[in-house]
Formats: C-alpha cells, structure tokens, sequence
C-alpha cells in the first residue's frame, strides 16, 4: 500500500531559506543551519538481584552550538551580534554577558513561515568570514556559532 501525504496533511514542508532572529529583530537569512539537536544523556542504575538488565534513567540534556552559513551580504547585524558579547563590547559592559532569545525560522519557496525553534539565552562564540584565493570560484561566505541553554519548538499556525 502506498504512503499517503494526505495523512499529514498535504505535501511535506520543503524549506528554501532560514531566517535568524534575535531579540524579534532579523539578523539575517541563511542557506544553512547545522546543529539543532539535543542529546538526553543515560546513567545505569545496577541492581542487585537483577542480572538481566541495568536499569537506564533520564540524565542531563546536552544541546549542541548551532552553526549558521550565508552568502556574504553588507549588513553587518552578524559581525555586530559578535562584537557586542566579546572584547571592548563585553568590557564596555563590566564583563557581564547578556543572553538573547534567537529564532531559526524556516522558509517555503513561497516566503510562508513554515515552524520556528527559539534558542534560550543565545550567545555567539564563533564567527567567521569568507577564505579568499584567487584560484578559488566558490561563493564568499560568513559562519556563526551560537551557544545557547536549549530551544523550543514553536509551530506557526499558518503553516498550511
């Protein structure tokens, strides 16, 4: 028997594009979002008289950085993110780091907000810009991590 989409109801999502936000304000859109998962670590319980398994029990959830990719653009809002939560920008604040709430939201081909994971206390601990060569024909492009305590999902009601 074939899969039917209509038990999903239609066609499954396809996203062209991803759009980060911090704080509800656009940083940027971009090609590729890498690391959105979270792993629940395990911790074995042995118990005597019970030979034939260790008991497995819910441990500390583990949230990897996520790694954004884009085309190189003029808006600086990335670079800036970066600056303000590291050296002079991080001093100027008597060192104390301030956490956003980030969005990855996903995109149709048709522009239409498709589902959001919002970041807890985001913070970037990595950026980096294009590699240039002039034997080199590939796109320039920028790269930045985030840290962050977790996310949510949030499904967008006019997905459909």
């Amino acid at each position: 028997m074939p899969f039917d989409l209509d038990m999903l109801g239609g066609d499954l999502p396809v996203s062209s594009a991803f759009i980060f936000e911090v704080d509800g304000v656009t940083i940027g859109v971009f090609r590729e979002v890498k690391g959105l998962k979270v792993e629940l670590e395990t911790e074995e319980i042995k118990e005597g008289g019970q030979n034939s398994y260790i008991h497995q029990v819910p441990g500390r959830m583990k949230w990897d950085n996520v790694v954004f990719r884009r085309g190189l653009t003029n808006n600086d809002a990335l670079f800036e993110w970066f600056e303000h939560s590291s050296g002079e920008g991080f001093a100027s604040k008597r060192n104390k780091l301030i956490r956003r709430t980030g969005a990855i939201v996903a995109m149709s081909y048709s522009g239409q907000r498709l589902r959001a994971w919002e970041l807890i206390d985001a913070f970037p601990v990595r950026w980096s810009g294009p590699e240039f060569g002039t034997s080199k024909l590939e796109p320039l492009e920028e790269e930045l991590e985030i840290a962050h305590h977790g996310f949510r999902t949030r499904t967008i009601s006019s997905a459909r």
